[in-house]
């Protein structure tokens, strides 16, 4: 599937929110082929600094009832957004060292992914081939997640995190920004992940010095884990549930404990 979003432009004249056959009337809206988007879905096509970006629905894409879509989104073929999830959402405010301004960007939902109900989806996001988004999983502005890969529900995943392919994120977890989780990760439910030693916000003689963890190719770490910032868990190491992970874990070791100490390899 070729994607060409429409030249971004402005117009103020647009309502805020639009339904799809107010979308498709304005110029605003690519649908390909038997795409299927229910009347009560609802498009915001202009972002807060009043930049209008279209909409690409692709052959075979679904968009459920009270589904909330904003500019710049693409959903390639078989893509589904389920009812109440919303996808592209603009980042307005403070949040780490930085200020957002509701600016729109484009955001993709690759060939045969799934929003599930009630899921945020941020502008400038990636949801690679087949990617599953549990219910009410939050991605951030940035965030970049590869094929078939599988996020549970109540997962939470900061601004520029990247998820490799064929990762398993369990729910109740929490990925922090700038994170990265190579190729056939495996977190177990309610893994906390820490990027910030010092806990510094909004202190002007301060900046913040994040450090983010960094999860080798098919690592896994289980249940209810916390990994510290800094922390690199190697290739094909493992990391025994509940454990306190406050320094490296070298590739294909086993660590487990509180805090957590290398115990031999995996076998």
């Amino acid at each position: 599937m070729t994607i060409s979003l429409t030249r971004s432009t402005t117009n103020p004249l647009l309502p805020r929110e639009m339904t799809a056959s107010q979308l498709d009337r304005a110029g605003l809206l690519q649908i390909e082929g038997d795409a299927q988007i229910s009347r009560f879905a609802v498009f915001v096509p202009t972002d807060e600094l009043g930049t209008v970006r279209s909409v690409v629905v692709g052959r075979g894409a679904v968009i459920g009832a009270f589904a909330i879509v904003y500019g710049g989104t693409t959903l390639a073929e078989h893509a589904r957004i389920e009812g109440q999830a919303i996808v592209g959402k603009l980042e307005l405010g403070y949040a780490v060292g930085r200020a957002y301004s509701g600016a729109g960007a484009p955001t993709m939902i690759g060939g045969g992914a799934v929003v599930r109900c009630g899921a945020i989806i941020y502008a400038d996001v990636h949801v690679g081939f087949e990617t599953v988004g549990g219910h009410h999983t939050l991605l951030r502005t940035s965030v970049q997640v590869g094929a078939q890969t599988q996020l549970g529900h109540h997962l939470v995943v900061e601004r520029d995190t990247h998820i490799g392919d064929d990762v398993r994120c369990s729910p109740g977890s929490h990925i922090t920004s700038s994170t990265v989780l190579s190729d056939r990760v495996f977190l177990g439910a309610g893994v906390r992940t820490i990027n910030d030693k010092t806990l510094t916000w909004r202190n002007p003689k301060r900046e913040p010095r994040l450090l983010a963890p960094r999860f080798g190719t098919a690592a896994k770490v289980g249940s209810g884990s916390v990994i510290m910032a800094g922390v690199r868990i190697g290739d094909h190491a493992l990391v025994g549930a509940g454990s306190l992970v406050t320094h490296d874990v070298p590739a294909g070791a086993m660590a487990y404990g509180h805090p957590a100490r290398v115990q031999g390899q995996v076998r």
